[in-house]
């Protein structure tokens, strides 16, 4: 009966728990699971609420916000209204074009590397920005995270077994 007793406790630990804790070694519990679950997306929420609660712009920060949002619908209503011109006055529309042909090459470059490093700006400081809030929101997740499950405790000394410690003296 000793050695059966001591064999089952080695695989399956002491205590009334036993089984279960043994089979959460191998199989998340789904209920602890959940709870961590619920506390990550809890923080997340908790996080987005309360960048949002209140605006921290300043009147200045709106208006420059907003002249940010006007050039690029100006790029695409100004190419559209282009076709609108070109077909409703195209003898206009050529004296147009032909005004920027003879626009030197140089200036065009120029013109195009402002273009480009204002949008190219523009989405590096929004992708950053994007980058801010992701570290933000995972750092506040992990605090609201409940804390990691303890170690398994060390196995006590076993018993001694009269019966064997005899057995062992007599041999």
């Amino acid at each position: 009966m000793g050695v059966i007793e001591r064999l089952f406790s080695f695989v399956f630990g002491d205590g009334s728990k036993a089984v279960k804790e043994t089979i959460e070694i191998f199989r998340e519990n789904a209920e602890a699971g959940a709870e961590r679950e619920h506390a990550l997306t809890t923080g997340a929420l908790a996080q987005f609420a309360s960048e949002f609660a209140h605006s921290r712009a300043s009147r200045f920060d709106r208006v420059i916000d907003g002249l940010n949002r006007v050039p690029r619908p100006a790029l695409a209503f100004g190419t559209l209204g282009l076709f609108v011109s070109a077909m409703a006055d195209p003898a206009w529309f050529a004296a147009r074009m032909e005004g920027m042909a003879l626009v030197p090459e140089p200036l065009w470059w120029l013109l195009g590397a402002i273009v480009s490093f204002y949008f190219g700006a523009r989405h590096q400081s929004k992708s950053q920005d994007f980058q801010k809030s992701i570290t933000k929101t995972v750092a506040l997740a992990k605090a609201a995270r409940p804390p990691a499950p303890a170690a398994p405790q060390e196995a006590a000394e076993p018993e001694v077994n009269a019966a064997l410690a005899e057995w062992r003296a007599q041999s």
